[in-house]
């Protein structure tokens, strides 16, 4: 145990009661170690707090420069969504303009082919007032103008156009009826008449005319095939033409209207639908 305290040193103050020095001097130098000590000791607290500081102004710029990365990256994505919506706007002002443009061509080509088929008729009208084709009452028949409400549809199929309605894409109004019916069907005249036009027309295809006396006209377009020729007499229920699709329409059938002293009216209200 001796041995061990020996080799260990005496304590402080017995070294210090020892060594021979001013006491008061070695407590002054104590008081100033102790206070170097102090010192040194906040100092480094005070680099440890600084150095904590500047870890989390570190951290905050970091979060900061991330927010303003994403706010960058959302930014870049709206920026990119509105250019694309722009740039679709655009396709689809474009299209809907090409779209106007060829529905205006296809009103005007539309009046151009309604107004070759009104001079037509105006002109058939003229040849008819000059000469009676149809008798007006025949051997006991009742005229054309006792037939409404009677009437048939010349074709079986579906009504898909009336008249007055939209031709197509375009606001020129139809003035007939359009019944949609496979390829090659028979189409029937409506009343007996006689037939003073045969021919393909534009826009209307392959073209009859059937006229039933008292200025009646009935119009049979969009055929197949004609089966009757100008000057022919055809009586009710006879088959005159075959549907098609020669007037450039999309779907097959046939297109019909119905004259009166050249002004086109209501079919419908002539026929049973039934």
């Amino acid at each position: 145990m001796l041995a061990t305290r020996q080799a260990a040193g005496a304590p402080d103050a017995l070294r210090v009661a020892l060594s021979g020095d001013d006491p008061g001097a070695i407590a002054r130098q104590l008081y100033y170690l102790r206070e170097v000590s102090r010192a040194t000791a906040a100092a480094l607290a005070g680099y440890r707090e600084g150095l904590a500081e500047q870890a989390r102004l570190a951290r905050e710029a970091e979060a900061r420069r991330e927010r303003l990365r994403a706010v960058e990256r959302s930014s870049r994505a709206d920026r990119d969504r509105i250019l694309k919506e722009r740039r679709e706007r655009r396709r689809v002002l474009d299209r809907l303009a090409g779209e106007l443009r060829k529905g205006r061509r296809e009103i005007s080509v539309l009046r151009a082919d309604e107004a070759r088929l009104g001079r037509l008729v105006e002109g058939l009208g003229r040849l008819l007032g000059r000469v009676e084709l149809v008798p007006e009452r025949d051997a006991g028949r009742e005229p054309f103008s006792g037939q409404r409400g009677k009437l048939r549809l010349p074709v079986r199929g579906e009504l898909i156009g009336r008249f007055g309605a939209p031709r197509g894409a375009t606001l020129a109004e139809a003035k007939g009826v359009f019944i949609r019916a496979t390829e090659g069907q028979p189409v029937r005249a409506v009343g007996r008449g006689q037939v003073v036009y045969a021919d393909w027309m534009r826009g209307f295809g392959n073209l009859l005319i059937v006229d039933h006396g008292e200025s009646y006209l009935s119009i049979y377009a969009n055929n197949e095939s004609l089966l009757k020729q100008v000057g022919e007499i055809v009586v009710t229920g006879e088959t005159v033409a075959t549907t098609g699709s020669s007037g450039g329409n999309e779907e097959t059938g046939l297109y019909f209207e119905l004259r009166h002293q050249g002004r086109a009216f209501d079919p419908l209200r002539w026929v049973r639908l039934r």
